[in-house]
């Protein structure tokens, strides 16, 4: 695959990506335990007190030239298409910043792959990229894991309600305090929100298998799914996994 390390993109057909990896399985939402190949973008417009790869944005504490690369698009499909893995990931970051996403998922598609983008739902997709057909992997921020960001700035209602009427979205919240859950039930309410997964925050084996057993009850009374976050049960924080 080639990347070169510069400022500034080549022309319109190229993304700042964090990194690439396979081999491994989707850990979280309702394909969770699929085979998948990762493609994880760089860059963020919210930056969230949880986030579990600040070194896609954080320039705080990270030196995004050395934790990014400019990849052509037409490199990263045929990446993707020399991996075995049907399902590829599209993360980061949040994919929706950067205007190459979408001939790399119709390029993706194109070639049979099913592609899930990982989004924190604060931007409408254009309808170009819904006619392509990925899945929109939503995951509003609610006060606990956004914690200092306005509620103005990490719920965006038009964008919310552009991809529930997309059909093709399919919505993951990630919970710190029970209190939480009565935040998506009123997003639930407010924008048709269906399905819902649930998952706690942690990044040990232990912090989600005890955030599990807390979840469980009240989730499966509100008729949500409960998730978990698969990759860290069998590999803990390692990343690339």
């Amino acid at each position: 695959m080639t990347a070169v390390l510069v400022d500034v993109p080549r022309q319109r057909r190229t993304l700042r990506i964090a990194e690439t990896f396979a081999g491994t399985v989707q850990g979280e939402g309702i394909s969770t335990g699929v085979p998948a190949a990762f493609i994880r973008f760089s860059l963020c417009n919210l930056t969230c007190r949880g986030c579990d790869t600040p070194y896609t944005w954080d320039t705080a504490r990270f030196d995004l030239r050395a934790e990014s690369m400019w990849c052509e698009v037409d490199d990263l499909v045929g990446w993707a298409l020399e991996r075995p893995e049907k399902l590829v990931v599209v993360s980061g970051g949040e994919p929706f910043l950067q205007p190459g996403l979408l001939p790399l998922v119709q390029g993706l598609r194109a070639a049979g792959r099913d592609v899930e983008i990982e989004t924190n739902g604060t931007i409408a997709p254009v309808p170009e990229l819904v006619s392509a057909g990925p899945w929109f992997n939503v995951s509003p921020k609610l006060s606990g894991f956004g914690c200092g960001i306005p509620e103005s700035k990490r719920l965006v209602p038009g964008a919310l309600r552009a991809l529930a009427a997309s059909g093709q979205a399919r919505w993951k919240f990630v919970v710190q305090e029970l209190g939480e859950l009565d935040e998506i039930a009123e997003l639930e309410s407010a924008f048709g929100l269906t399905p819902i997964c649930v998952m706690p925050e942690g990044r040990t084996p232990e912090a989600v298998l005890n955030g599990m057993q807390t979840l469980v009850k009240p989730v499966v009374e509100r008729g949500w799914r409960l998730g978990t976050r698969l990759h860290v049960l069998l590999w803990g924080d390692e990343r690339g996994r």
